[in-house]
């Protein structure tokens, strides 16, 4: 065997060993999920979907659920404008500050999420913002718009900025502009980042578990919650229909790239 084929098989299998072990987690949970047994035992002796209907007849799981799916969409409809406008800036603008303005809104992809949550509950315990949907809000639009700066960013230095200068000079202004001839273009980009944000939010932990509490639960605290308290199988069917959520959005981010391609 040649060097190259050596080291061509020797990739595949690292890559291989890392998929496994990516993916080991969830072989485990999905059956799990579907167990009969009253305590999460794998593999399982018998399958049903009790543990399914017991999340979704459960007042207390679907106010949780209620509120993750709200702040995440919520979250993503104030970040992705945002970060809209920020990847506009920093992509045309020639000031140095756009510069340090990148950087600044990267800063929670660079810094722990632990060190993140501390700092907002402080923030937060000051102004009044614990256990509301607000402060949730507030803060997964802090942690969501650096995904839809990287993705807006990467689709605007593919399009031909020429085109919205043209447009520019038969009469339009910058925003009718970019509204008509820009982002059309790179709606796919646009849209990528916003799944990115939706699904950042939804599974959102270390953060929610500072600043939410009372009424005001997402589902990710009270799944931390149920699980230190006691092992209830419901938990693992909650983690298989978040990790098929994500999955399914993940799919459509695909299927959006490759229309774009």
């Amino acid at each position: 065997m040649s060097q190259s084929a050596l080291s061509r098989v020797l990739t595949y299998a690292l890559v291989g060993l890392v998929l496994a072990f990516l993916i080991l987690p969830i072989a485990i949970i999905v059956p799990m999920s579907f167990s009969d047994a009253r305590f999460l035992s794998f593999p399982p002796r018998a399958y049903s979907l009790r543990w399914y209907e017991a999340f979704f007849t459960n007042p207390a799981w679907m106010g949780a659920a209620r509120t993750s799916l709200s702040v995440a969409l919520l979250a993503t409809i104030v970040a992705t404008p945002i970060g809209i406008a920020a990847a506009y800036a920093i992509t045309y603008s020639s000031l140095r500050i756009m510069r340090v303005l990148r950087i600044l809104l990267m800063l929670p992809l660079m810094v722990p999420i632990i060190i993140v949550a501390i700092g907002v509950f402080l923030v937060y315990a000051q102004i009044g913002l614990l256990s509301s949907v607000t402060g949730l809000v507030f803060a997964n639009t802090m942690l969501g718009i650096p995904f839809v700066v990287l993705a807006v960013t990467a689709g605007l230095q593919s399009f031909d900025h020429t085109q919205e200068m043209v447009a520019r000079s038969l009469g339009m202004n910058r925003f009718r502009a970019f509204m008509t001839v820009t982002l059309p273009q790179i709606r796919p980009s646009v849209i990528s980042g916003a799944i990115f944000v939706f699904i950042s939010s939804l599974d959102e932990t270390v953060v929610a578990l500072f600043i939410s509490g009372g009424e005001v639960q997402t589902l990710t605290r009270r799944m931390f919650t149920a699980l230190r308290d006691e092992i209830d199988p419901t938990i693992a069917a909650i983690s298989t229909l978040l990790t098929v959520t994500s999955f399914a959005l993940i799919m459509v981010i695909a299927a959006f790239q490759k229309k774009d391609r």
